[in-house]
């Protein structure tokens, strides 16, 4: 089996993680090493033959989407101890996501999603069914789905 390939994106979370460690962060050091420890689980998880991507190496999106799925879980859980009452955990689960969105890239504004998802429906008619696909493919990784849904939803109606 070859060597696996690092990215840019893990390069400079290792580098990000040596900081951390010199300045002895631990709220970073755990989230970093928990984005590590995510991009090792999927390369293992790769070796399965029963995977869909088997013996596919990691690419740079596939850990940016990594690093988004952890974003909204964090996300998720901040909220949920919020609704518990345990503000502490939510907040440090919070610090947890924000420290994780600096990795990912710059997210599109409301007026450059609205502007691309016009085109978009321009291009495929007002039908929500073929709209929402292309937008999808469109703004992957560069804006909130929900977001993406909200605008498709007015501007199809």
């Amino acid at each position: 089996m070859s060597e696996p390939t690092t990215s840019a994106l893990e390069e400079r979370l290792k580098t990000d993680l040596k900081d951390a460690m010199r300045a002895r962060d631990q709220v970073r050091v755990d989230t970093i090493r928990l984005a590590l420890n995510a991009f090792h689980q999927e390369e293992v998880a790769r070796t399965d033959a029963k995977h869909r991507q088997h013996r596919q190496p990691l690419t740079e999106t596939d850990r940016i989407s990594l690093i988004e799925r952890q974003v909204k879980q964090r996300e998720e859980a901040a909220q949920i101890f919020r609704s518990a009452g345990r503000t502490e955990s939510a907040d440090k689960e919070e610090r947890e996501a924000a420290i994780l969105k600096s990795y990912l890239p710059a997210q599109l504004s409301e007026d450059e999603l609205r502007a691309i998802i016009t085109a978009i429906v321009a291009r495929e008619g007002s039908d929500f069914k073929k709209v929402m696909p292309a937008a999808v493919r469109e703004t992957k990784g560069r804006a909130d789905g929900r977001s993406v849904q909200q605008i498709v939803r007015e501007l199809t109606s």
